[in-house]
């Protein structure tokens, strides 16, 4: 049987056989002080659990529902702060890029590149993420099927350095369904695979003018994902979801979230060891 593929992110292995590892942040830089404060607090909570954490957050919403919504402060601002994070809180980050020569700017500050599941076909965004010779996370699009993300794959070639992440997909208007066999499916492509346990619970232009969520099924979602043995959990949290500028339906209270990592680092441990 081959061997899963390993992808090293900064200091963490990340691979499907190999302890859960964590994605989390607040969907969007709202400020520095906000940024550095979560990244600590994630960062305190992961190192108390001894459990690898990447820290994630938006520069731009290049996708939101209305012209009206929140996008965030911006490329070159958010880069300032990321530099901030890994100065002070020495953990990994990743972003999502949304334009080709976003890319190479991107790659000189964070540890993975993230692509949207908006963008995940779009060739030259892929092209050029894998040109920076840093991991990429693709996020498997809403309307794509798990056996598909193989063309996604041959895009990038990036020396096997790919992330693949399910989010749930499009079931009928504003819904969507997370099927765990797509994890399954694509865990035989042997590289790392990551559940976005948040996201997967968005409901998309649920407000009309913005998405709606059902964050308690977050809890659900993941447990049920990491037992089906993959590398990483999504998790998008905020110490104000209610308060947040994007995506606060669906992101898990920064208070609930050492709860819920306990309970799915069990269930990684006996997934992986039996």
């Amino acid at each position: 049987m081959k061997k899963n593929i390993v992808v090293k992110i900064g200091k963490n292995n990340v691979a499907n056989d190999l302890p859960l590892t964590l994605i989390a942040g607040p969907c969007l830089i709202e400020s520095k002080e906000h940024a550095v404060d979560m990244a600590g607090k994630i960062n305190e909570i992961c190192s108390l659990l001894n459990i690898n954490f990447i820290f994630k957050s938006s520069f731009d919403k290049a996708n939101r529902t209305s012209i009206k919504s929140a996008r965030g402060i911006g490329l070159n601002k958010s880069l300032s702060i990321f530099s901030e994070i890994k100065k002070k809180i020495k953990c990994s980050i990743t972003t999502d890029v949304h334009e080709p020569d976003q890319c190479s700017k991107v790659s000189k500050v964070v540890d993975l590149l993230q692509i949207p599941a908006f963008l995940c076909r779009q060739t030259d965004l892929l092209v050029a993420a894998a040109k920076t010779k840093k991991p990429v996370n693709v996020k498997k699009g809403q309307f794509l099927s798990p056996s598909e993300i193989t063309n996604v794959i041959n895009k990038i070639k990036n020396n096997n350095k790919i992330l693949l992440t399910e989010r749930g997909y499009s079931f009928g208007y504003n819904n969507l369904i997370s099927d765990m066999r797509s994890l399954v499916i694509m865990k035989k492509t042997r590289l790392p695979v990551i559940f976005d346990a948040t996201h997967s619970v968005q409901q998309p232009g649920g407000l009309l003018t913005s998405s709606d969520g059902q964050r308690e099924f977050v809890s659900v979602l993941a447990k049920a994902a990491v037992s089906t043995g993959i590398a990483g959990i999504l998790i998008e949290t905020h110490n104000n979801p209610d308060k947040a500028p994007s995506d606060g339906p669906c992101m898990l209270p920064l208070k609930n979230l050492q709860v819920l990592l306990e309970k799915l680092i069990e269930l990684d441990f006996i997934t992986k060891n039996n």
